[in-house]
């Protein structure tokens, strides 16, 4: 099962897609990174029984592992650990990375400039479209 939100690959391995965002400093507006979380299975099926229910953002945040490789970070950001969180009907989970010191949770927690948003936007130019 794939839509553009939940993946199931054989019931065993089960992805919600979501958003890190990351404060801009200097704008006081957000850069996101589309992202896939793994979720256990028990997990999976709370959130998708409660996909379209008008109070999902009051769900408990689900544990889950980054699923997706970006590689603009020189490290892998494979299997990170996560939180993902509901938000209200129409908007993708927040997925909240563990406060470690890898450079894109880094980045979650402490921000970036415009001036790097601008040179990840070079460099996904650069090499291409990142898949999540």
């Amino acid at each position: 099962m794939l839509t553009a939100d939940l993946c199931s690959i054989k019931g065993q391995a089960l992805f919600i897609h979501g958003l890190i965002e990351i404060p801009v400093r200097d704008t006081g507006e957000i850069f996101s990174w589309g992202v896939w979380s793994s979720l256990s299975a028990p997990n999976f099926a709370r959130a998708v029984e409660r996909w379209q229910d008008e109070d999902r953002d009051q769900e408990p945040a689900y544990f889950g592992w980054l699923s997706t490789e970006l590689p603009l970070y020189g490290v892998s950001t494979m299997i990170l650990k996560t939180q993902v969180h509901t938000r209200p009907l129409g908007r993708r989970p927040f997925i909240e990375l563990e406060p470690t010191d890898h450079p894109l949770a880094v980045e979650q927690r402490e921000g970036i400039t415009a001036a790097r948003v601008a040179e990840i936007a070079e460099l996904v130019l650069r090499q291409g479209r990142i898949e999540p």
